[in-house]
């Protein structure tokens, strides 16, 4: 995460828990056989743990561990989902940051979820992280590619604004907040792994009142939130002036919001 961590909602997060699991689920289904019978798997950034729990109906006798670095969050996955699994594995969920984890022990799968576009330089630690596998083993991945969507532009024009540029100019994310798919996949080959990378763009269809606004309000706009928290005028403010932007950039249809999300997505295995 950037320096300005923002303070995480689990309720807010999991109000479009269906449309965000699902890039998750479109990288699961390439990942290939793990070499462990009863795989190590880490989730980095795994949040409320709803997606993390999908490991273990993929491998049922996993021992999969989530890692956050989001108090909130990690207290939802422990309500929800800690304990044994019925296939025999187990989940687990403690406090890490990717900024600075690396493996102490030998995984089978080390996957990450809609989280490394909030470490810097993540692509740094690809190396750790890859060195922690075992042979055979799988590094999987999954970040936003839509920074140069109207809705981040949007949030970004707003917030360095000349009336808010001293508060806001430097709290969020801009478009090299990832690479290009072309970029990862040289990272990954670099480091001797067959990489599979390629990039998908998901038509979501919000329903309800301002939709755009309610999705962004789980992740984008969480710096925004967090920096404007202890003055709830220049809140309201922003989001008045958001909100009137975003129902222009995506109009509302007759079934309901359109609103197209870009994903870049990266599965690399060891040599066995």
């Amino acid at each position: 995460m950037s320096a300005h961590s923002p303070a995480w909602d689990p309720a807010q997060y999991l109000r479009h828990a269906g449309h965000r699991a699902r890039p998750f689920a479109d990288l699961l289904a390439r990942v290939p056989a793990l070499p462990g019978d009863r795989p190590r798997i880490a989730d980095l950034g795994c949040g409320p743990g709803n997606v993390t729990a999908l490991l273990a109906d993929r491998w049922p006798t996993a021992h999969i561990t989530g890692y956050d670095n989001s108090p909130a969050m990690l207290d939802k996955a422990v309500v929800d989902h800690q304990g044994p699994t019925p296939g025999g594995g187990r989940l687990d969920f403690t406090p890490a940051d990717a900024r600075t984890w690396t493996p102490g022990e030998p995984y089978d799968l080390i996957v990450s979820n809609a989280t490394l576009q909030w470490v810097s330089g993540h692509p740094d630690r690809f190396a750790d992280w890859v060195a922690g596998l075992r042979p055979g083993g799988t590094f999987a991945f999954q970040v936003p590619g839509n920074f140069s969507a109207p809705s981040h532009r949007l949030m970004r024009e707003l917030a360095g604004s000349a009336r808010r540029r001293d508060r806001l100019a430097d709290v969020l994310r801009h478009e090299d907040a990832v690479l290009a798919p072309e970029a990862y996949l040289e990272r990954l080959t670099g480091l001797g792994c067959a990489a599979d990378v390629w990039e998908t763009t998901y038509i979501h269809l919000l329903t309800g009142e301002d939709p755009v606004l309610d999705w962004v309000k789980g992740t984008g706009l969480r710096p925004v939130l967090t920096a404007l928290a202890d003055d709830p005028e220049a809140r309201e403010e922003f989001l008045a002036e958001y909100r009137a932007a975003l129902r222009v950039a995506y109009p509302a249809g007759p079934h309901g919001t359109p609103f197209p999300f870009r994903r870049i997505f990266a599965v690399a295995t060891k040599e066995a």
